[in-house]
């Protein structure tokens, strides 16, 4: 059974996002130990949600996903250091193919702040990797984070939302463009990662040129790939005080990268207007520095609010995409429980044939027989199968997987070799 929590911008506050963003990357592996029923799990956190996917034995004893998922959310409460009960209100549950057709849905950017975003069909993929990496997938999580990459792919080659450009940054960008000359303007960029690298595209997107950058740790491996101008820790106050724009999105979280007092001396009580666009989970820049004279603090939940309202009838075709694709899952995941049954079949099937095989050479009879009893027997399995499987994708493949073990004999032990056949 595929389960899925969920705890996003849309529902859940802002301050329990930016804990769930701290809970460390052995999560999942934490995640798979809590409960006996866990077989595999991965968790996908971006700055905008936290979600863990599960994939819960089926087993008569373990019919329940309650105590699987209590005591998962009792283990992310604890590693984001919270209220067990606060947690439990924010999160959202899905299971079978709600869980489908909910991360086929992130995974497309339909449920990203700005929708149809690029990243996140990335993080999707990282995050299957990351799993995989430490032995934590299994055959359904592979199977559902694959079709959810494909789903992605499907949407972004078909619909607009598959134009460039679209990102939490750029979304950011625009909100401050009609205040900022990019031409101009300085630029400082705080963080040197994979969302800094999104970053920088987006700003020279919109035509800035003076961009520098600033590493917390120090490394100027960014700044010389991308041919900036490296600020050194030394230089960071000054710097951050005199640009115009000021871009934070690093992974460092012991600090705030922007603090309200110390920028507030480097600017010496200038009033210069100034954009800092906070981009961290948990957040980069101290909230006080809004309140810093000719500063303006667009952080993400700011953005949040003020992302538009993309075209219906975009959105409308790209859920479509998401909705057919999930249906597809769903036939295929009901295709394979009844693999047993279709194990079970082919096993009879054959034993059956090798008995009369075995008889046929014992009667002496000429190759065409066994040749005739072999496509007879393949043919019949075809035929059956592929029943068995059209019924399972629409749902009743229970029917078929009951009727099998009905007619087929639990055992053929003590049936004599030489019973039924004619003279």
């Amino acid at each position: 059974m595929l389960v899925c929590l969920t705890a996003h911008q849309r529902s859940t506050p802002f301050d329990s996002l930016e804990r769930l963003s701290t809970v460390g990357d052995d999560l999942a592996e934490r995640l798979s130990a809590v409960h006996d029923s866990v077989r595999g799990a991965v968790v996908l956190a971006t700055c905008n949600r936290f979600e863990a996917y599960f994939d819960l034995a089926e087993e008569p004893d373990l019919a329940s996903p309650v105590p699987a998922m209590d005591a998962a959310m009792e283990a992310i409460a604890g590693a984001a250091d919270m209220d067990y009960r606060a947690l439990r209100e924010n999160v959202d549950f899905a299971h079978g193919n709600q869980v489908a057709h909910h991360l086929f849905t992130v995974a497309s950017g339909l449920d990203s702040v700005a929708v149809g975003e690029d990243e996140i069909a990335g993080q999707v993929r990282r995050a299957l990797e990351a799993a995989r990496g430490r032995g934590l997938t299994t055959a359904p999580l592979e199977h559902l984070f694959q079709r959810a990459t494909e789903t992605s792919r499907a949407v972004k080659n078909t619909t607009r939302l598959g134009e460039s450009g679209r990102s939490l940054v750029r979304l950011a960008v625009d909100l401050v463009s009609s205040r900022v000359d990019w031409d101009t303007a300085r630029v400082l960029l705080v963080g040197t990662g994979r969302y800094a690298a999104a970053a920088l595209a987006a700003l020279r997107a919109v035509g800035a040129t003076d961009i520098r950058v600033h590493s917390r740790s120090g490394r100027q491996r960014f700044a010389n790939r991308e041919h900036l101008v490296h600020v050194s820790v030394d230089d960071y106050a000054a710097e951050a005080a005199a640009a115009d724009v000021v871009v934070t999105c690093t992974a460092t979280t012991d600090t705030f990268a922007l603090e309200a007092f110390s920028h507030a001396t480097a600017r010496a009580g200038s009033t210069a207007a100034q954009v800092v666009i906070d981009l961290g989970l948990p957040r980069n820049v101290d909230p006080e520095v809004a309140l810093l004279p000719g500063v303006e603090l667009l952080d993400l939940e700011t953005i949040r609010l003020h992302a538009p309202v993309d075209e219906a009838e975009t959105v409308g075709q790209a859920r479509e995409i998401v909705q057919a694709a999930a249906q597809r899952h769903a036939a295929a995941r009901r295709v394979h429980e009844v693999a047993p049954s279709v194990v079970d079949l082919r096993g009879f099937v054959h034993g059956v044939l090798d008995e009369e095989l075995t008889r046929a050479r014992r009667r002496g009879d000429s190759p065409e027989v066994e040749t005739a009893l072999r496509h007879f027997s393949g043919v019949l399995l075809h035929q059956l199968i592929a029943r068995g499987h059209t019924l399972a994708s629409s749902g009743a493949g229970a029917d078929w997987a009951d009727a099998i073990r009905t007619v087929l004999p639990g055992t053929r032990e003590g049936i004599s070799p030489d019973e039924g056949e004619q003279p």
